[in-house]
């Protein structure tokens, strides 16, 4: 009865890691639409309206990649559960960060965009508090 029900715990286990990799996936999808979206100058209309707002990029900023680096590095601990969880997080977030500057910078290569400091510094608000919150929840 016991090896039944960790049987049974392992599949759930199982079924939420991959649902967990699925929303990951897609949710940096759709941070690379919007990227190539404001690179193009073709935001979605909510989104330009909320970055319209006074802050509202910066807002943005640190709740896009805040969620992204949660998910990332949660997907990363479930991925490779042998690892040094410390390890994991802290190049996770790293590779996360340098690809977050790597971006902002790459806004200099398009009309009518310009890297900003502070979006960065919002993203960065948004990443390494996330990649905690990751750690700090894992099983």
């Amino acid at each position: 009865m016991k090896q039944l029900k960790l049987k049974h715990l392992k599949e759930s286990q199982l079924f939420s890691e991959k649902w967990l990799f699925v929303v990951t996936a897609l949710f940096a999808l759709l941070i690379l639409a919007l990227v190539i979206g404001a690179n193009t100058g073709h935001l979605p209309d909510l989104i330009d309206r909320i970055y319209r707002l006074p802050r509202g990029d910066k807002f943005g900023h640190l709740i896009l990649f805040g969620i992204l680096s949660f998910l990332l590095n949660k997907s990363a601990l479930a991925f490779f559960p042998e690892q040094n969880p410390v390890r994991l997080v802290l190049t996770v977030t790293l590779l996360l960060s340098i690809v977050v500057g790597l971006e902002e910078w790459s806004q200099a290569l398009f009309p009518g965009r310009l890297p900003s400091i502070k979006d960065l510094i919002a993203s960065y608000m948004g990443v390494f508090p996330a990649a905690f919150l990751a750690y700090w929840t894992r099983r």
